[in-house]
């Protein structure tokens, strides 16, 4: 699985994230990521109110009988990167494996728009979600969030803010998330896949507008004081993936504080396998776990 990424990379001439500008890389991450998937029922294109402008979202229906889970999908990048498009492949395959509406967010980017304004965009979202589910067949009442990477980071800060407003939340879906700021570096941060340590620091500089910011829990989930009476996780972390160990540290917290976790570590997949599930027969079973897992507490 590593050296098919790594093939990947090498076919389409990547060069590091960090070597890049920020144009360059929105240019090539939309390019490379954006990819055809099987059809759903129905998709919708939508502006939602937002703290600062409206905020672009795509809902992805499958055919089944209404009112359906909605499930708030939040896409990787390291906050720098990622579209609607970019994201509707995994969003697809989501929609038609779990039989739920799936809701993408195109929340604000860095740097031009720092932290916390991705945060404050994807609770926007989510609060959208919960009060007008039911006026897109969705079903208020089984409601969870996802994400990937940086995605996965704002669906687990969303997922802590949710206990403080009337928003309940029956599921999270954290794939190979970003949680600590100051995280370790890993054995395979040289390894030439499709995220490296100097990387993630490159995305960490565009994100916050000063290092201290990255103590802050909702920059870093891993801090977070207390993670009791979360919803229940499915945590998907990777061996060949400089975020592996900081994604299992954070598993291993939500068990600790009680919360139900699914976890699921894959030694031989690398950052971001999950979006080649159309052409990685390895990721494309992952996916169908990471489905059944979703189904399972979503109903």
């Amino acid at each position: 699985m590593a050296a098919a990424i790594a093939a990947i990379r090498r076919k389409e001439g990547l060069p590091a994230w960090h070597e890049m500008t920020v144009e360059r890389a929105r240019r090539l991450e939309d390019r490379v990521f954006t990819a055809d998937a099987p059809a759903v029922d129905r998709v919708d294109d939508r502006s939602i109110p937002g703290p600062a402008d409206d905020i672009p979202v795509r809902l992805y229906r499958p055919a089944v009988s209404s009112p359906a889970p909605v499930l708030v999908f939040y896409h990787g990048g390291g906050w720098v990167l990622g579209t609607l498009d970019s994201a509707g492949s995994i969003c697809r395959r989501l929609a038609r494996r779990t039989g739920h509406i799936v809701v993408s967010v195109d929340y604000r980017l860095a740097p031009e728009h720092p932290f916390p304004a991705a945060v404050a965009d994807a609770e926007s979202a989510l609060s959208w979600v919960a009060a007008n589910a039911g006026a897109f067949g969705g079903d208020p009442d089984r409601l969870g969030v996802a994400g990937s990477s940086a995605g996965g980071n704002l669906a687990a800060v969303v997922a802590r803010h949710a206990q403080e407003t009337d928003i309940e939340l029956d599921h999270q879906v954290l794939l190979y998330p970003i949680t600590d700021h100051a995280a370790d570096a890993d054995p395979c941060d040289d390894w030439s896949g499709l995220l490296t340590r100097t990387d993630m620091d490159w995305f960490w500089e565009q994100y916050l507008p000063t290092p201290d910011d990255g103590a802050d829990p909702d920059a870093s989930p891993l801090r977070a004081d207390e993670l009791a009476g979360l919803p229940p996780a499915t945590v998907v972390t990777c061996g060949f993936d400089p975020l592996g160990k900081e994604g299992v540290a954070y598993a291993d917290r939500l068990h600790d504080a009680g919360v139900a976790v699914d976890h699921a570590h894959y030694p031989r997949m690398a950052h971001g396998f999950l979006s080649l599930a159309g052409s990685i027969d390895a990721a494309d079973h992952a996916l169908d776990d990471v489905a059944a897992a979703v189904g399972d507490r979503l109903g």
